[in-house]
């Protein structure tokens, strides 16, 4: 982490693990790349969950297609398919239509979908996570079989699966390091066979442990990320339970928190698809101010 002070004897505590993760950055500049050449440009879905970007990608003349009735239509141009993943389904409609795509999907699942593909052969899956992201509705789309999603340790307390079938468990990239600890350890006691794959990606865990460290030591927090953006409400989450004084904010005209007196630390940090220069400006905004 690092810390600024100013005169007045504020100190800034940014997380240096905040902003842009390594498969986001991977993601963006790839589109943004595209789009700069002018080529007819789509991406199914927002490549990332931040709204400036995509806003900016627009601009760049690049289309967002939300659904897959509008892929389906598309019929020339490159397609580039979201950071979180897309069920298998899609990738085998735009080979088989010939069109061109540009898969931007995290390694990290990448990897996951190589795992449930293999494993579903034979195993039931279960995936711990959001049910409704984009990155899950992904995931079972690589299921050969029907896959259970569960959100919370009584979730996982209820379920059975089919007499005599073994279980695989994996995550969303980006669930809560610490809630997925606990569904872990339930599912571990359970008498049926059960291999369980951590798939929760570093730069999560990282975000995570820091974002906890610095909010249980400063007098105020902001995370600043996409309301739509997973990691960036778990960081909220995470931060909220350490300080009570943690403002959820996408941009800096968002920003409830005023010095009143009584804050002399101030801890910032940023999902994984929040641009640098936001973070920036907020980081800016906290020192002229507080």
């Amino acid at each position: 982490m690092s810390e600024e002070k100013k005169e007045s004897g504020i100190q800034v505590i940014t997380a240096k693990t905040a902003g842009f993760c390594f498969g986001v950055k991977k993601a963006v500049d790839k589109a943004f790349e595209l789009a700069e050449k002018g080529v007819e440009l789509y991406t199914y879905g927002p490549v990332i969950h931040n709204d400036e970007v995509i806003h900016r990608l627009e601009e760049k003349g690049a289309r967002i297609l939300n659904t897959e009735e509008e892929l389906r239509a598309v019929s020339s141009g490159i397609v580039v398919l979201r950071s979180h993943g897309v069920p298998k389904r899609v990738i085998d409609m735009l080979e088989e239509k010939g069109i061109e795509y540009v898969d931007v999907a995290c390694p990290f699942v990448k990897r996951i979908h190589e795992i449930v593909y293999r494993e579903s052969e034979n195993r039931e899956i279960v995936i711990v996570g959001n049910p409704a992201h984009p990155e899950v509705e992904g995931i079972m789309g690589w299921c050969r079989r029907p896959a259970t999603v569960i959100s919370t340790p009584e979730e996982a307390e209820q379920y059975t699966p089919p007499e005599g079938a073994e279980v695989c468990v994996v995550s969303q990239t980006t669930f809560h390091h610490k809630k997925f600890q606990k569904i872990v350890e339930i599912f571990e006691k359970k008498s049926y066979y059960v291999s369980i794959v951590n798939t929760i990606c570093n730069a999560t865990v990282q975000h995570q442990t820091e974002a906890r460290e610095i909010a249980a030591g400063v007098d105020a927090m902001i995370v600043i990320g996409d309301s739509k953006s997973s990691n960036s409400r778990k960081l909220y989450e995470i931060c909220a339970e350490e300080c009570k004084r943690t403002d959820f904010i996408q941009t800096l005209s968002e920003l409830k928190l005023k010095q009143d007196g009584s804050i002399n630390t101030v801890g910032i940090t940023a999902g994984a698809s929040t641009p640098n220069y936001i973070i920036e400006e907020v980081q800016k905004y906290v020192r002229a101010n507080f």
